[in-house]
């Protein structure tokens, strides 16, 4: 049953490879600047409009470009006045892959759209919105808590877009936007992906999701046109990505809308070795939300997707009122969430109470699931052994009514007969199976519960420099194959052809091998450590008085094939 065990690991694995590379080769959708058709509650604005209207404003506009930078102790935010829009976004508390802090705003899609730039429907309004030069109320340094207000006007396009700060990673948002004085709808956006994807697996790992009541969506690339219009209500909505979010939180939910946007940009294939002719086409996914009626009051949240910080995030509830649901449930631990999110807290347990270093934490945690897990181990060892010492009696019992067809009502003699050789030794064919069956969940779980743990993201351990990412120097593949080696070879196959197991003594290690080349070099180590613990259970089993029978067996049967 082992082999099965593995083979469906095996499976999951290859299913994330050819996934991945299938979303590298899908065509892109219509870029963000697509001009997309206004919902029917939309108030016109087109370019013949805006001039002939009768209504206008004062203007006011800057004369230069200018910076504001507002921070706290989590942020440092560069705001441009040339369509009041954000350049960079660092967290102070992350580090890029090169060691430096981390900008949330990847220079590899700038060209798409900046944070919190305007999307309005008509494309020359949208383009003046964030293209020209706001008069901003403050520049140089703002220290959060502190407000910043742009305005800008033309005498026909009016706007006004305000921001408050504080000591989170919460920032509150009010814009408004009139053509020839009527309001027209123009959503804050993150138009572009983060600063943190560099790789095409992290560009793959992209999606939008929002939250309704207790329905939460999550939208992939292959889900997300460009400049189409999702109508509300929304209690929280945006883009994301593995291990940070740009989310929007509605003041008011039920009047809520969100534009996505779908483009495709070229980026190395090596981002630490950047060649103009190795280049690899990647989705970029961004969303703008907004107020259906015009004057949009709400807040986003941009930050790391750690559970500690996203249950103190609270969104409005659908009626307007505070207490609405939290953001934990922007990190999606996957089908097997009922078993994942509780490892996460244990193995966040094991970090902040036993011993601080990731690493560790997962050896710890891996012995103590193991150990959980023994009696069910011990169950399927035991029947594997039984079956294995029955062998011979059930191939005597499978010669003796070979003769007779299929279909013969004496097969159901044979069957009888192997159902009570069964009973009298005590051996249950599905021992071996169910035990193993039920494991197999703690595995899968742990996959998706490392694949969206920031805290894992550039933990070192040993030689390891990132827990997340693969294993650079390939040892834990390596060690993947041989103690997978040892475990094929150590573990009874019940019914199991000598010269198939054999071969597939050989096979399932060197697969294995094959697919933790790339995996997170966490669940290498879960994976390696979990193998161990098996050997040495194993040997234990084999030198019981039951185990050296059955191997003994084993060693009968195998001279007998060979002669």
């Amino acid at each position: 049953m082992l082999p099965v065990l593995i083979a469906a690991f095996g499976l999951l694995l290859a299913s994330q490879f050819f996934l991945f590379k299938n979303k590298q080769n899908q065509p892109a959708n219509n870029p963000p600047a697509q001009t997309a058709k206004a919902p029917e509650t939309a108030a016109p604005a087109t370019g013949g409009q805006a001039s002939t209207a009768s209504a206008s404003t004062p203007a006011a506009a800057a004369a230069a470009e200018t910076e504001t930078v507002v921070e706290n102790a989590l942020y440092r935010i560069v705001f441009t006045n040339r369509g009041a829009q954000v350049k960079s976004w660092v967290l102070k508390k992350y580090k890029d892959d090169n060691g430096r802090p981390l900008d949330l705003v990847n220079p590899e899609s700038a060209s798409l759209g900046l944070p919190l730039s305007l999307y309005a429907y008509d494309e020359g309004v949208r383009n003046k919105l964030n293209t020209s030069l706001y008069i901003a109320n403050a520049s140089g340094t703002l220290n959060a808590p502190g407000d910043l207000s742009f305005e800008f006007s033309d005498g026909t396009v009016a706007v006004t877009k305000k921001l408050h700060f504080d000591d989170t990673y919460v920032v509150g948002i009010e814009t408004a936007v009139t053509v020839g004085g009527k309001p027209i709808q123009a959503y804050p956006s993150w138009p572009a992906g983060f600063g943190d994807q560099g790789t095409g697996p992290s560009w793959a790992s992209s999606r939008i999701d929002y939250s309704a009541g207790d329905s939460i969506e999550r939208l992939a690339a292959k889900k997300i046109s460009g400049g189409n219009t999702l109508k509300g209500p929304f209690q929280w909505a945006g883009p994301q990505d593995q291990y940070f979010a740009a989310i929007f939180l509605p003041n008011t939910p039920s009047d809520a809308a969100m534009v996505t946007f779908h483009s495709a940009i070229q980026v190395p294939k090596d981002p630490a070795k950047p060649d103009p002719n190795n280049l690899t086409k990647v989705d970029v996914l961004g969303a703008a939300v907004g107020d259906v009626n015009g004057t949009t009051n709400e807040r986003i949240f941009v930050g790391p997707k750690t559970l500690d910080i996203l249950e103190t995030v609270h969104a409005n509830q659908l009626n307007g009122q505070a207490g609405g649901p939290d953001l934990t449930h922007a990190v999606d631990f996957g089908f097997f969430k009922l078993i994942a999110r509780p490892l996460f807290m244990s193995l966040l347990w094991v970090h902040d109470h036993v011993v601080a270093n990731w690493g560790v934490s997962i050896i710890i945690l891996t012995v103590i699931i193991n150990l959980a897990l023994l009696p069910l181990r011990i169950a399927s060892m035991k029947s594997a052994l039984k079956m294995q010492k029955l062998q011979p009696q059930m191939k005597a019992i499978q010669e003796k009514y070979k003769k007779y067809p299929m279909r013969d009502p004496r097969r159901a003699d044979m069957n009888a007969e192997i159902s009570a050789l069964y009973k009298e030794h005590g051996a249950n064919p599905a021992g071996g199976c169910l035990p193993l069956v039920i494991q197999m969940p703690f595995l899968f779980a742990f996959y998706s519960m490392l694949g969206v743990a920031i805290e894992l993201r550039h933990a070192p351990f040993l030689w390891l420099h990132d827990l997340s990412s693969p294993d650079k120097l390939f040892i834990l593949p390596v060690l993947i194959v041989i103690s997978t080696l040892f475990v094929q070879k150590m573990t009874p196959a019940a019914g199991m052809d000598p010269a198939q197991q054999r071969m597939m003594t050989i096979m399932m290690p060197l697969m294995l091998g094959f697919f933790s080349w790339s995996l997170a070099s966490g669940l290498s180590l879960y994976w390696v450590i979990g193998n161990v613990i098996a050997i040495i259970q194993q040997y234990v089993m084999n030198h019981t008085g039951l185990g050296k029978e059955m191997r003994a067996e084993m060693e009968k049967r195998a001279r007998k094939k060979d002669k």
